[in-house]
């Protein structure tokens, strides 16, 4: 399908296509982008906030920065870790790595949600996002319609798209963490840090609810979901796009490539958009080296659409498939920028003061059609079976965490910002449940036991709990349970509903009972869809393929 675009006249095309059928209708949301998008102004710089050309104490005296690197979609199997990683360790990924090497690899680390935007707002806040209502990752409604009616026609388990809830939603904007929600970043910066965000945001865009108004200093850019990492036709990029997934389609015709800073007007980054916020990162470590910071460094790193610079791309010739060949090169610029702010901590004299915190937001997507992207486990980014929630999660802070320490109980994103304020001395919120926990004790042995109980997890009808090494799940879509003992089956292969009676009972009533504790949703699920767990997109879905709906 090619993209529309409308130099003039765009009027009579719309009122020519208007009355033709409904796919061309959506065909005009889908290609919109080409005339709605937002105006963007050329690159200029940026004027960060300077700290204190001297420093009161010198680093190992003051308060410790904090920096979270937080990834977009990347896969279990996207780093080397382990010895596999992208096309079977064809693309080394040290710097990532060295994060684990260096402090702490959480072997069971899960993510606040298997979507991105409940995810990030389980790591800004230390809840659930469900406590609040944040359930469903923010879209607008002509992207979930021109889903439904994409897939509808072939698909083995039609989608269900709710015309009815449409005059429920409320704007992509206003889709937000409540205002009376704190964030990390607010927390940290009444006790004194410079607070600092870069990249994806996605918890909200309306007044109040913009990063630099939920407790940034700086932000630097952008709201949405995801973003362009160069314009299509740069003779610099090669792009991969997936003519089998309405996502990308969308994607491609309607995001822009723009930043904002504190909510300036837009205007170009100054190149590759991972190559662009991390230089932007290490000018504003400079700017703030006498003072302790706190940094949430969130590229849009590996999400779609998939472009790569063709520099990054002509170093993985041994990859034959285009797809992955440009997924491997993100990947590689992704590793090389995290290296590279690494590297500046060490240069500033920072690095042995600074406690970083390494994660992606959810598993790898289905929508890119990679199959070994989550490997060894089960499942996809909108689902909740590991390949969805178990993401790579490490801890380096010298002096407080020993180098090459493993941890294997659960741990989640709630925990970030429990860690966080405990690195900081800034006490948690007494007003509320918190269910993030400080890990730093337990991962050096200073606590023993599990840091916690369970963890729960719910997007619609599909709601998970884990405890004491159990996994229930249930998709009231299909009116299916699965229950698996991790401990024994981590990648989720034996489904034990009908072996286990006794167990079912227990987890039953566990993830009833937190399941009360959570909150209505802020805004409904307006789209249900299939996804089938054990092939990605692109793929033929069988009768006999086990598959969930997934809520959003």
């Amino acid at each position: 399908m090619k993209f529309l675009k409308i130099a003039g006249g765009t009027a009579a095309v719309l009122v020519l296509l208007a009355g033709v059928a409904r796919l061309n209708r959506d065909y005009i949301i889908l290609h919109a982008g080409h005339f709605l998008l937002p105006h963007i102004g050329p690159n200029h710089p940026v004027n960060w906030d300077q700290g204190p050309s001297t420093a009161a104490l010198p680093p190992n005296q003051r308060p410790p920065n904090v920096i979270v690197i937080l990834a977009d979609d990347m896969g279990f199997n996207d780093i080397t870790l382990h010895g596999g990683g992208i096309a079977n360790g064809a693309v080394p990924t040290p710097n990532i790595d060295s994060i684990a090497h260096e402090g702490v690899e959480l072997r069971n680390g899960y993510a606040g949600n298997a979507t991105c935007a409940p995810s990030r707002a389980a790591i800004m806040t230390g809840r659930y996002a469900t406590r609040f209502g944040f359930e469903f990752t923010p879209a607008p409604v002509a992207f979930a319609r021109i889903i439904a009616d994409f897939i509808r026609p072939t698909a083995l388990h039609k989608p269900i798209f709710r015309e009815d809830q449409i005059e429920n939603m409320p704007s992509m904007d206003h889709e937000a963490i409540p205002l009376r929600e704190i964030t990390i970043a607010a927390l940290l910066q009444k006790t004194g840090y410079h607070t600092l965000h870069f990249g994806k945001w996605h918890l909200g865009a309306a007044a109040g609810n913009r990063p630099e108004q939920k407790g940034f200093d700086e932000s630097l850019g952008f709201t949405a979901g995801a973003s362009m990492f160069m314009r299509e036709d740069d003779p610099t990029v090669e792009n991969s796009k997936q003519d089998f997934d309405p996502i990308d389609q969308f994607l491609w015709a309607n995001l822009p490539w723009g930043v904002q800073y504190n909510g300036s007007p837009w205007f170009e980054p100054a190149g590759y958009m991972t190559d662009y916020l991390t230089r932007e990162a290490i000018t504003a470590v400079h700017a703030n080296r006498n003072r302790p910071f706190f940094m949430y460094f969130a590229p849009n790193a590996v999400h779609t659409p998939l472009q790569a610079t063709r520099e990054d791309y002509a170093a993985l010739p041994n990859i034959a498939d285009h797809r992955l060949r440009v997924y491997g090169a993100m990947m590689r610029n992704l590793d090389r920028n995290v290296g590279r702010l690494l590297q500046t901590l060490k240069e500033e004299g920072l690095d042995q003061n600074t406690l970083i915190i390494f994660t992606s937001d959810n598993g790898g997507a289905n929508y890119i059609g990679l199959p070994d992207i989550n490997r060894p486990y089960r499942g996809w980014k909108a689902t909740f079976f590991e390949g969805g929630l178990h993401v790579p999660y490490f801890m380096r802070w010298p002096g407080h965490i020993p180098t090459g320490v493993t941890y294997d109980a659960p741990v989640g994103h709630v925990d970030i910002f429990a860690t966080a304020a405990a690195a900081a001395a800034a006490p948690l919120p007494a007003d509320r449940k918190m269910d993030g926990v400080d890990l730093v004790p337990y991962v050096t042995g200073q606590k023993t036991g599990q840091p916690h109980q369970s963890l729960f997890w719910r997007s619609g009808e599909g709601k998970v709990v884990l405890a004491g090494g159990w996994k229930l799940q249930r998709d009231g879509r299909q009116g299916k349970q699965w229950l698996f003992n991790l401990a024994a089956d981590p990648t989720e292969r034996q489904n034990l509903v009908a072996s286990e009676p006794a167990k079912l009972l227990e987890l039953s009533a566990l993830l009833d009972s937190q399941n009360a504790e959570q909150a209505k949703p802020l805004w409904p699920t307006i789209l249900s869809g299939a996804i089938a767990i054990d092939h990605p997109g692109g793929v033929e879905t069988k009768l006999d393929d086990e598959y969930i709906y997934w809520d959003n």
